[in-house]
């Protein structure tokens, strides 16, 4: 007997993943993104805290370091608002990508995911929902933190263009650490775990690179760590293409000091080559 509705019918292709219907799949791909990124912007509405103490932090931080250490704490060009900024930028992009662990953990610990799965949905298109809506919060995270920068002397030195590429590599950088923190929030299932997890990841990347002081004055081992890694390699090229580096500043001998940007592209490519089929692939496989 004829199946009279096969031109409308979805096909399950793995557990977990779920397939359009032929001749619309990227139609239908892109609408189920779109869908579960705007599900996840109407928590803001809803619960206003979570973008509230998401940007209460990074201003703290810009106000404790500029006011409270700056002036005990020596920098090239003598100006440490200039210096630091593009380091709260960093730090609060990355912790703030760990917030698609935790969300998806809790939405795995209420369900959420389960009734998801049973949805004629792509998989994928729920983990592209999750990292993008989080990015759209990144972003405004981004631009209040530089409001406040602006307020306390921070200024832009360099292009237009070259502060737009500033931004969007601090942005990309963030969506790629996302795909990471979505992967373990799908490994521990515990928003609990993922928070604390992600705190030992992130805490020796923030703090152990160039982000509030010069790594040049660092104990050998950790000047080492600090110049391979890849957050001193982001904030290096935010101060550069924000025009914050005076003239005469120090560089490591290490590659990444040397070619910052490359360096930063080079690790947002192999993350997101790493962790998105790892999602992808891990979101399939949840009931097993």
């Amino acid at each position: 007997m004829t199946d009279t509705g096969a031109s409308t019918r979805t096909e399950r292709t793995a557990p977990g993943l779920l397939r359009a219907p032929e001749g619309s799949a990227l139609r239908r791909f892109l609408s189920d993104g779109a869908i579960a990124t705007w599900r996840n912007l109407k928590k803001i509405v809803r619960v206003p805290d979570i973008l509230l103490f998401t940007l209460i932090q990074p201003i703290m931080f810009v106000l404790l370091f500029t006011f409270v250490f700056g002036s005990a704490i020596p920098v090239p060009g003598g100006d440490y608002t200039s210096f630091l900024m593009a380091g709260i930028f960093a730090q609060t992009i990355v912790f703030g990508s760990t917030y698609s662990g935790s969300a998806m953990a809790q939405d795995l610990k209420d369900g959420i995911i389960d009734r998801f799965r049973t949805l004629p949905m792509n998989g994928a298109a729920v983990l592209i929902g999750r990292t993008t809506g989080d990015l759209v919060i990144n972003l405004l995270s981004l631009a209040v933190m530089m409001l406040t920068g602006l307020v306390v002397g921070w200024r832009v030195t360099s292009s237009p263009l070259e502060f737009a590429a500033g931004v969007l590599l601090l942005l990309l950088f963030s969506y790629a650490f996302s795909w990471l923190m979505a992967y373990l929030g799908m490994i521990v299932r515990s928003p609990e775990v993922i928070n604390n997890a992600s705190f030992l990841i992130l805490f020796p990347l923030t703090f152990l690179s160039n982000a509030f002081v010069p790594s040049e004055g660092l104990p050998t081992p950790l000047r080492i760590f600090a110049e391979w890694n890849p957050v001193t390699a982001l904030v290096t090229s935010a101060r550069q293409l924000f025009g914050n580096v005076p003239e005469g500043t120090p560089v490591g001998d290490a590659w990444p000091a040397q070619h910052p940007i490359p360096t930063v592209i080079a690790g947002i490519v192999v993350l997101l080559l790493i962790f998105v089929p790892l999602s992808i692939r891990r979101f399939a496989t949840l009931d097993r």
